[in-house]
């Protein structure tokens, strides 16, 4: 069973621009798989389906399914309970006054009692390297320590699928570097969206490529991107990473 299934899912904004246009995708469970593509290519779109927050507006049969399930209105708890979803801004994410009380909301809201929600945060914070932040106020954080407690609170509430939009966005070489180490570490299932095509290499073995809300390539990560006439054609460029290494 595919840990998230994706078929001819179309998503029209309210001023009636397509942002997808029929995207289908799979992933097995345990995979790590980079979406990429330029801006306005409808990548984020594709994420916010995962664990409807963006519900479908076409009335069509279910065109999500996470773990065997459709995503429908009766199911979403159970979705949002397998999907732990990052945003690109953890400013998005967090709004708990401290870190303790943010990295346990998730758990809280699955009904767990206090020794349970006090030990899911202690080994969520542990597994991102915060451990001893939890009495810290979310709004000193740097931007990378917040990234660090959104993934926190994912983790807490045992997601089996992690989707992350731009993980390492503004982090600086050393706060990408830790972030990477820290998603290897993880044995989720994970799809990242990201524009760090060094991330892509070095954690996804696979890649989808989306481009006008249309997946335009899906295949192994290094394979697409030594393809240069494929990375210019989408805007994208063949990372640093790979320049040592002849294309197959």
């Amino acid at each position: 069973m595919n840990a998230i299934e994706v078929n001819n899912l179309k998503y029209r904004y309210h001023d009636g621009t397509e942002a997808l246009r029929g995207v289908g995708f799979s992933i097995a469970t345990g995979e790590c798989v980079a979406l990429l593509g330029p801006n306005g290519s409808g990548k984020s779109t594709v994420l916010l389906h995962l664990n409807g927050i963006l519900p479908e507006k076409t009335g069509q049969k279910a065109t999500v399914k996470i773990l065997g399930q459709p995503v429908t209105a009766e199911t979403l708890d159970t979705v949002r309970r397998q999907v732990g979803l990052v945003f690109q801004d953890p400013d998005d994410q967090l709004f708990c006054p401290t870190v303790q009380e943010d990295v346990a909301f998730g758990p809280q809201q699955l009904g767990l009692n206090d020794a349970q929600v006090a030990e899911r945060v202690g080994k969520s914070l542990a597994q991102v390297g915060m451990a001893d932040f939890g009495r810290r106020a979310t709004h000193h954080l740097s931007h990378g320590e917040k990234r660090r407690v959104c993934l926190a609170g994912v983790l807490a509430c045992d997601a089996a699928i992690l989707v992350l939009d731009e993980p390492t966005s503004d982090l600086d070489p050393r706060g990408r570097r830790e972030f990477k180490a820290l998603l290897r570490q993880i044995p989720a299932t994970k799809l990242i969206a990201t524009h760090d095509l060094e991330l892509a290499v070095e954690l996804c073995s696979r890649a989808i490529v989306l481009d006008h809300g249309e997946v335009v390539a899906d295949g192994p990560t290094t394979e697409l991107l030594n393809d240069e006439p494929l990375m210019l054609a989408h805007g994208l460029e063949r990372p640093h990473i790979l320049w040592h290494n002849h294309p197959h």
